[in-house]
């Protein structure tokens, strides 16, 4: 399965695996946001309240961490 991750969202990964950063799913008390990527300095990306599928919440992650990488 991991690997299947890897391959639809080769961007997310590599953040996961050589930024020492994160994906959080869902909202909370502290965002509405569905989707936000995040790392040690904080928030990094935060994406739409909505989205069609958790597919796409997640192709957009993986776009913005290609435009919003440090």
């Amino acid at each position: 399965m991991a690997e299947m991750f890897e391959t639809r969202y080769p961007n997310l990964a590599a953040w996961i695996h050589e930024h020492d950063g994160w994906i959080e799913i869902g909202r909370d008390e502290y965002s509405r946001s569905l989707i936000r990527i995040l790392d040690l300095g904080g928030m990094v990306w935060e994406g739409e309240e909505k989205y069609a599928s958790l597919d796409d919440a997640l192709a957009a992650a993986d776009r913005a961490i290609v435009e919003n990488r440090p």
